[in-house]
């Protein structure tokens, strides 16, 4: 018995080692337990927005608006038109350094807020205005403050100051082939000019420098056979308020807007306002054959109307004639004058003078033109006073004034797209001769014998 119980419990004990042993091999030491394994995630960082994106991101509407505010600060000088580029970034970047800023290309909202204010009120000072000319379709800025006189034709539009001393001219002509590069050279031969700035692009075209004692700057392009030119001219006292004002205009103009038709070739006015000369008393009147042409009806103002008998193509020249018109007072055509700085005598157009028909002297000093026999007057004259007589200093006769439509960029103190010529004594005197009119006899008194010519169209 004693001997069973043993062996039960010999197994009994076996079992249960085996089975400790069974259960420690199943069980990992806790010094042997593997951690686990700890993942760092980096972020990654988004790549920096370009300021061209930034810009890009903008309204149309709101990058023009920030292209002309960076014009009137100084620092951007290409056109405004809304699209980014490298030249409006950099324009930022200067305004942020010219303040002690951080050059990054994009504005903070308050130094955008600074910018817009700095640009509003160098535009109030001057009265600036975006325009559009009626008959060109040119959109452009104006410092109406600057210069309020304003106007206009299908060749273009002019505006001045009270007394000249700032022009703004607006022209259009049509050429065949133009390119900028011939263009530009076609403007620096205009006489009068010194050039001392000059840019030629595919597309556009600048030049900048004295015309007479005025300062110009001079931008230009074409579209097609095309042309549109705008000039600024201004006395050398008015540069410090003027300059500025320059770069903006530069800026704005806008010769080709989209969905602006581009004028077919200049229209003739229907009213056509002139001066004529009387050059005999029996009512013989000389006075440029442009003003004259195709007019169903040519009134002369104070006499009634007149009939035109002959005319000379080669140099602008007609000859009316009245009927039955007593007290004329011809001017004696008949003695040689030189011809250096003259005074032209003639009525301006009555927009220019509130509807007066007041006669008026203007002093112009003359250029040979290409070394010819053809002498240009600069500046030209107003607008009406194509058919003036022109008197050196001593009173004698050096001849006629004409404006010519469409031959230079822009009419210093003329009509839109006009520069004046002079034809001269001699051929005047021949074109009459030729036509019956003795013009020797006569007074000197150029104010009492030109007189209004007012042509009609339909």
């Amino acid at each position: 018995m004693r001997s069973v119980l043993s062996a039960t419990l010999m197994v009994l004990f076996i079992v249960l080692a085996m089975g400790a042993s069974a259960q420690a091999q199943m069980t990992a030491p806790a010094s042997v337990v593997a951690k686990p394994k700890v993942v760092t995630t980096i972020p990654i960082r988004p790549a920096l927005q370009k300021p061209e994106d930034t810009a890009n991101a903008m309204a149309q509407a709101e990058r023009l608006t920030l292209q002309s505010d960076l014009a009137w600060v100084g620092q951007y000088n290409g056109a405004i038109t809304g699209d980014v580029s490298e030249r409006m970034v950099a324009a930022i970047k200067e305004f942020q350094k010219g303040r002690g800023g951080k050059p990054t290309g994009v504005l903070n909202p308050q130094e955008r807020g600074i910018l817009a204010d700095t640009a509003k009120k160098r535009q109030d000072n001057v009265g600036w205005k975006i325009v559009t000319d009626p008959g060109t379709g040119v959109r452009l800025g104006i410092p109406t403050k600057l210069a309020p006189q304003m106007t206009s034709d299908a060749n273009g539009a002019r505006w001045t100051s009270p007394t000249g001393t700032i022009q703004i001219q607006l022209a259009r002509r049509k050429e065949a082939g133009p390119t900028t590069a011939k263009l530009a050279e076609r403007e620096k031969k205009e006489p009068g000019r010194t050039i001392d700035y000059t840019v030629v692009k595919p597309d556009f075209f600048v030049l900048s420098g004295l015309q007479g004692l005025k300062k110009f700057y001079l931008r230009g392009t074409f579209k097609g056979d095309e042309v549109r030119i705008l000039t600024i001219l201004y006395d050398q006292a008015t540069e410090n308020t003027v300059e500025p004002v320059v770069i903006a205009m530069s800026s704005a103009f806008n010769p080709f807007p989209a969905g602006a038709p581009v004028a077919g070739p200049p229209p003739r006015k229907t009213v056509e306002y002139g001066t004529g000369v009387v050059v005999s008393d029996d009512g013989a009147i000389v006075t440029d054959r442009v003003v004259t042409d195709e007019c169903i009806a040519i009134t002369i103002a104070g006499y009634g109307n007149a009939d035109r008998v002959a005319q000379d193509k080669d140099h602008d020249l007609a000859l009316l004639r009245i009927y039955g018109a007593r007290g004329l007072k011809p001017l004696n055509l008949g003695s040689s004058a030189s011809k250096t700085a003259l005074e032209l005598t003639g009525i301006s157009d009555p927009q220019n003078q509130g509807g007066a028909a007041a006669v008026s002297s203007v002093k112009a000093a003359v250029a040979q033109l290409g070394g010819g026999s053809d002498v240009a007057l600069l500046p030209p004259p107003a607008l009406g006073f194509s058919g003036a007589a022109a008197l050196d200093a001593d009173g004698k006769f050096a001849g006629i004034a004409l404006l010519k439509p469409v031959l230079v960029a822009g009419p210093p103190n003329a009509a839109p797209a006009a520069q004046a010529a002079l034809v001269p004594a001699d051929t005047v005197r021949d074109f009459l001769k030729a036509n019956g009119v003795n013009a020797s006899g006569g007074s000197a008194e150029a104010k009492a014998a030109v007189v209004r010519v007012i042509c009609v169209r339909k």
